[in-house]
């Protein structure tokens, strides 16, 4: 088994500033979003031009922030955090939700299509293949943080985990297996999947690999951003599996979890869309 190195989540301190590894991340995502999408303009990929793509991020980023907070609130925690109302905007305390910043990006890249009379399908297949690497660095911040660990592994998976920052959790949830129960005391936390890396690889590495080369070819108006809706679906469902779910609104499961029952509307969606786009381009 490997133990988690628990890194320090403060990168840099300068004085009495300090920066974290998560913020870096973010920086590091939007910084990998103007490189790919300046690419993608110098190909012939987009109407935008640099600046429109500078306003475009800040769209984006408003989005994120917005909406993935508003998504914890919402889908994870509505009753803490309706019972402490100031906390919903101490972003820098953690909670944000990847669904709530993907609905919060939609009306951002919505708002931005309609000031510049374009279409929003075009919008957002251009901006589909830009996503997965930020999405990628995200999960590395996770993991630096040592945080949305995995669910209980066998000691004998050669990459099992052991998280320190899990323990107050396993003993909370009382596991009743022996050999769990005396590697619990012997090391203070139970083995996990680090299942910020398996994010790390399917919503990051895997799908910007299959929407990079599958935008490399024309195709219908909006069956990129089809496939992007599809391929994160179905990325993060079965990442679930191996991801200590989170409690949500419809309560604290193992079987079907949060992310999951929010993750398969996209597959359904992105799925409809895909087969109308490809269908109105038959027309």
């Amino acid at each position: 088994m490997i133990v988690h190195p628990q890194f320090d989540p403060v990168a840099i301190h300068l004085g009495p500033l300090a920066i974290h590894w998560y913020g870096l991340m973010y920086l590091l995502g939007f910084g990998l979003f103007l490189l790919l999408g300046n690419y993608r303009i110098r190909q012939g990929h987009a109407f935008l031009t640099s600046k429109l793509l500078d306003d475009l991020l800040m769209y984006g980023v408003l989005g994120v922030v917005i909406g993935g907070r508003l998504g914890e609130v919402l889908f994870y925690e509505p009753g803490y955090y309706f019972s402490h109302p100031a906390e919903i905007f101490m972003v820098w305390k953690g909670g944000m939700s990847f669904h709530g910043g993907f609905l919060g990006v939609l009306v951002g890249m919505a708002l931005f299509a309609r000031k510049q009379q374009r279409s929003f399908w075009e919008l957002t297949d251009f901006i589909a293949p830009l996503v997965p690497l930020g999405l990628a660095a995200g999960r590395i911040g996770n993991f630096i943080n040592g945080e949305l660990w995995g669910r209980v592994a066998s000691p004998d998976l050669p990459w099992a985990m052991l998280f320190p920052s899990a323990r107050a959790n396993d003993l909370a949830e009382g596991q009743t297996s022996s050999d769990l129960l005396n590697m619990l005391m012997q090391y203070g936390a139970l083995p996990r999947h680090p299942s910020q890396l398996y994010e790390f690889l399917l919503e990051g590495i895997a799908l910007f690999a299959v929407l990079w080369i599958y935008s490399s070819k024309p195709r219908a108006r909006g069956q990129v951003s089809a496939v992007f809706l599809i391929g994160y679906g179905l990325a993060r469902f079965v990442s679930e599996f191996f991801r200590n779910p989170d409690a949500g609104i419809f309560g604290h499961s193992y079987t079907i979890s949060m992310g999951q029952w929010l993750s398969l509307p996209m597959i359904v969606i992105g799925v409809v869309l895909l087969v109308w786009f490809g269908k109105r381009q038959q027309r």
